[in-house]
């Protein structure tokens, strides 16, 4: 399933948006926008035919399909030992409309929330859109061992929120038990939300276990409010489909009224909530097979990385992204990212604070969700070019 043969890259080229394939000149390798290179499940598509061959599309339940809301349940269930009513899962146009909507659901003008430093650029988009104040909190890129004296120091009357992002984007760091506690006992401490986005937990690396913070105890998880999705796990990025949940009703009901579900301005389409339905029910063997890609490719990469002139780039236990220290190279991570998209025809993604805030500077983010012959061939290319410098 995961090798060059079963990538079209006819097909990505016309449809493989956000920096990927679509958008690159001809002959240039993106190794840049965390989306798979390879097609979906097959049951899935089949699924979305069989419900439309009876040619009836008509509006859906405001709150999301029942049958969705209870496979997402099962799955926390299941998966991370939570037990989530699906009554307060709320299915999502997308992980990243999640995070807004929690933002703004529970911050207003003038309110902070702590964000981690380097994170994925959504959650500070999210918090400064709606007027709050981001506060970024530093964990190294690679010691990635949180100091939590800095971050308590960080908190002030105006914060009310925690950005949680488990598995780390861009490092790949996986939070331990006892840091999630830690995270959570300040949180009470300071009667602050947990806002944890998750889309990368089905992306963990052996021997890496991964720990839902809504696991820990039940007071944790009724300040606590996950965010999940299925661009990551099943390559379903342009169906835009994530979910939102909590054990806390009235989180819920914050949440739904400002989702605007309850109105027809907005609400997620019934062909991606039929998508993910079949993703979390009859495609575990997919996404058991892409992890072992992954963590195949995973190496590659790192093994890779660590050999070339400049580099350094520490083994993630999570996500498929590396992020690779060059500060050797004496050149900043914009210029070393427009040097290798020049001389290598490689497309990667520069440690830039607008991406990832400013502790990303001296990085760069490389994307491995492809086969290892394209990887190789990036890879290579990367290296020949760093070599001339």
């Amino acid at each position: 399933m995961f090798n060059s043969e079963n990538i079209n890259l006819n097909i990505l080229k016309q449809r493989a948006f956000n920096l990927r394939w679509a958008t690159q000149a001809e002959g240039v390798i993106p190794l840049t926008a965390a989306d798979p290179d390879f097609p979906c499940a097959p049951e899935i598509t089949e699924a979305i035919s069989k419900y439309i061959k009876d040619r009836y599309l008509s509006y859906g339940p405001s709150q999301g399909l029942p049958i969705l809301r209870e496979s997402i349940a099962n799955y926390y269930l299941q998966k991370r030992g939570v037990k989530f009513n699906p009554d307060y899962v709320l299915p999502v146009d997308s992980a990243a409309f999640g995070i807004y909507v929690a933002c703004k659901s529970f911050l207003k003008k003038g309110d902070e929330a702590i964000i981690f430093d380097p994170v994925d650029f959504l959650f500070r988009y999210s918090i400064e859109t709606i007027g709050a104040i981001a506060v970024p909190f530093p964990i190294h890129p690679e010691k990635q061992k949180p100091d939590f004296e800095i971050l308590e120091s960080l908190i002030s009357p105006s914060c009310k929120m925690i950005c949680l992002c488990n598995p780390l984007n861009p490092s790949g760091k996986v939070f331990t038990k006892e840091e999630l506690l830690k995270i959570g006992e300040i949180a009470e401490k300071h009667n602050l939300l947990i806002l944890s986005d998750e889309i990368w937990s089905d992306i963990v690396f052996q021997p890496t276990t991964y720990t839902c913070i809504s696991a820990l105890n039940e007071s944790i998880s009724n300040r606590t409010i996950i965010v999940h999705g299925f661009s990551k796990s099943y390559g379903l990025a342009g169906l835009r489909i994530g979910m939102l949940l909590t054990s806390n009703s009235r989180l819920f009901d914050a949440m739904f009224q400002n989702s605007l579900h309850q109105s027809t301005v907005h609400g997620v389409n019934i062909l991606s909530q039929v998508a993910a339905n079949t993703a979390l029910t009859e495609c575990e063997y997919w996404l058991s097979g892409f992890v072992n890609h992954l963590q195949k490719m995973r190496d590659l990469t790192v093994s890779s990385l660590n050999s070339m002139p400049g580099i350094t780039c520490h083994v993630p236990d999570a996500c498929y992204v590396a992020f690779a220290n060059i500060q050797a190279t004496g050149k900043s991570s914009a210029e070393i990212q427009q040097y290798i998209l020049d001389e290598a025809k490689v497309a990667i993604v520069p440690g830039l604070k607008q991406w990832f805030g400013e502790g990303a500077e001296g990085y760069v983010r490389l994307c491995f969700s492809t086969s290892d012959e394209i990887l190789n061939e990036a890879l290579n290319r990367i290296n020949k070019a760093l070599m001339k410098l």
